[in-house]
C-alpha cells in the first residue's frame, strides 16, 4: 500500500539510532543534528531505502499512482522557471491568475486513506519545476514526463523574467569564463541558445517548441511561454501552442 511508510521506515530503524524521523506521507523527512556518526548513518540510510514503496515485492504500480494522486488530487499545471529568488515567490501566483481553475499554493488539508490512517494532501493545482533561467532544458522535460505519468496535467507554462541572470552573459563568455576560471571546458554540454538569453521572443519560442515537440509531453497538454516582469510582477503571453483536445489521455482515472 501507498500509505505504509511509517511501520517500514521505524521497523528498519535499529533501536539506539535516536535520530526523530517524521516518516507521514506529506511531510518530508526531517531528521535533527546527531551525534552519531559512520554505521548509524548508514543504517539511517538503508532504512530510507527500504521504505521506497516501488522497491518492494509485489508492488501493484497503477494502483500506486492511483493512491497517490489523492494527496495532490487537484495538479494540472507545471510552470518552469527560475530559481531567482526574486521570482521564486511571484511566479506561480501570477500564473495561477492568468490560467482559468488554477490555485497557488493551496491549501494543506487532512484525509483519511484506505487503510483508516489519516494523511496531509495539498489542493494546488500548480508544480513550479526550478531551474536556471527558467529554461525548458533536458532536467526540466524529464520532471514534465514525470508529473504527466503522476499527475493529470493539463498545462506546460515556461516562464522567463526581466533582469534574469542569464541576459548577463553571452554563451561564449560563459564557455570561456568557465574554462579560464575552473580549468574545464563546457563547449559541448549544451546548445549555445541554451546557455543564455539574448531574447526573451527567442528563448520561449525555443522552449515552448522544445516542450512541444518533446516525445515526453503528451499531445494532449497545453504549453505556454511567458515573460514576467519582476518590477510589476506581470505576466506577459510570448508563445502559446494549445494541444490536441482529441489526443490519448491514459488510463480510466483521468
Amino acid at each position: 500500500m501507498l500509505f505504509s511508510i511509517q511501520p517500514a521506515l521505524h521497523s528498519a530503524l535499529s533501536s539506539d539510532f535516536r535520530n526523530p524521523i517524521l516518516s507521514r506521507l506529506g511531510h518530508a523527512f526531517i531528521s535533527k543534528p546527531s551525534p552519531y556518526k559512520g554505521a548509524h548513518m548508514t543504517t539511517a540510510i538503508e532504512a530510507y531505502d527500504k521504505a521506497i514503496i516501488s522497491q518492494r515485492p509485489g508492488v501493484d504500480e497503477r494502483k500506486i499512482r492511483s493512491e497517490f494522486r489523492k494527496v495532490i488530487p487537484n495538479v494540472r499545471t507545471v510552470v518552469v522557471h527560475c530559481f531567482d529568488p526574486r521570482v521564486t515567490g511571484g511566479i506561480p501566483p501570477a500564473v495561477a491568475k492568468a490560467l482559468p481553475g488554477q490555485i497557488y499554493p493551496g491549501e494543506v488539508f487532512e484525509f483519511v486513506d484506505d487503510s483508516g490512517k489519516k494523511q496531509i494532501g495539498s489542493s494546488t493545482t500548480i508544480f513550479p519545476i526550478i531551474v536556471a533561467g527558467g529554461r525548458a532544458s533536458t532536467s526540466a522535460q524529464h520532471s514534465i514526463s514525470v508529473a504527466s505519468h503522476l499527475f493529470d496535467i493539463d498545462n506546460v507554462v515556461i516562464v522567463h523574467h526581466t533582469d534574469c541572470g542569464g541576459t548577463h552573459f553571452t554563451a561564449e563568455g560563459f564557455v570561456e569564463s568557465f574554462k579560464e576560471e575552473f580549468g574545464q571546458d563546457i563547449t559541448d554540454l549544451w546548445d549555445p541558445d541554451d546557455m543564455a538569453l539574448e531574447s526573451f521572443t527567442h528563448s520561449l519560442r525555443r522552449d515552448v517548441r522544445s516542450v512541444r515537440n518533446s516525445r515526453g509531453t503528451p499531445k494532449h497538454v497545453n504549453v505556454y511561454g511567458y515573460l514576467y516582469d519582476i518590477e510589476t510582477g506581470e505576466l506577459h503571453l510570448v508563445e502559446e501552442n494549445p494541444g490536441d483536445p482529441s489526443a490519448p489521455r491514459g488510463a480510466a482515472w483521468r
